[in-house]
């Protein structure tokens, strides 16, 4: 799983990103490598050299913010249905560390630790709380994967009308 994580976008645009979920519009829909919140994902751009929003051309700024849309509304949608304690979805486009457009889709939780429930996801990482033995992204996240493609696949369709 380590190759394609030099170039997420160039491997999503070869069907070799393991993570992919679906296609959308302006980007790729992917599940996040590591799901210390259930249902993490990512929005990542198919326009190679993209490392910011305003990089893309107007009418591609409004599709990958749309798409960003849709991917919340279907992890809010899963993640609601799997976890009672589901509380919202964040939605960031940071660009601190990775030099690629992309958009971080975090559902949050009322389980989560009170001293984090305020911090963007990322700092869970910065903070030591993510365990790669226990969050990796593996088969035990088969169902929850499916259970996104489907919501994905629903978004997209109520939109093609």
């Amino acid at each position: 799983m380590s190759d394609f994580r030099r170039d997420r976008v160039g491997t999503a645009l070869a069907g070799t990103n393991p993570t992919v979920l679906r296609r959308l519009r302006a980007g790729f829909a992917v599940v996040g490598d590591f799901q210390h919140l259930p249902g993490y994902c990512v929005l990542i751009t198919d326009t190679p050299g993209a490392d910011q929003l305003t990089d893309l051309p107007l009418r591609e700024q409004r599709l990958f913010l749309d798409d960003m849309a849709l991917l919340g509304r279907a992890v809010a949608a899963v993640c609601g249905r799997r976890d009672p304690q589901f509380r919202r979805i964040n939605l960031e486009i940071q660009g601190n560390t990775d030099a690629f457009l992309h958009a971080h889709v975090t559902p949050r939780y009322d389980w989560e630790p009170v001293d984090v429930v305020g911090w963007p996801a990322a700092l869970y990482h910065w903070a030591g709380r993510v365990d790669p033995e226990q969050h990796m992204l593996g088969p035990q996240h088969d169902e929850l994967r499916a259970e996104l493609i489907a919501e994905i696949d629903q978004e997209v369709s109520q939109i093609a009308g």
